[in-house]
C-alpha cells in the first residue's frame, strides 16, 4: 500500500464531507481525519483548522483543484 501524505488542511466539517463525497465519485484514495481531540475539547481545531485530507503524493495536485473547484462556486 502507497503511504499517504497531508494533501490539504480542511476549515470545516462541511468541506470534509464535500470533499470525502467529490473524492470518492473519482475514486481517489483517500482519507480524512479529524484534529478534534476530546481530551482537549478540539482545541486543536481552532488553531490549526477542522482537519485534513491524507491520500497517496501522486493525488496531492488533483485534490487541491478539486477543492480549489469545490470552494469557487
Amino acid at each position: 500500500m502507497e503511504n499517504f501524505v497531508k494533501a490539504l488542511v480542511l476549515p470545516n466539517e462541511v468541506e470534509a464531507h464535500l470533499m470525502d463525497q467529490a473524492l470518492t465519485d473519482q475514486g481517489i484514495p483517500h482519507r480524512i481525519r479529524s484534529y478534534h481531540d476530546s481530551a482537549y475539547d478540539g482545541l486543536y481545531q481552532a488553531q490549526k483548522g477542522w482537519g485534513q485530507i491524507e491520500a497517496p503524493a501522486a493525488y496531492k495536485d488533483e485534490i487541491r483543484a478539486i477543492y480549489e473547484e469545490l470552494t469557487a462556486s
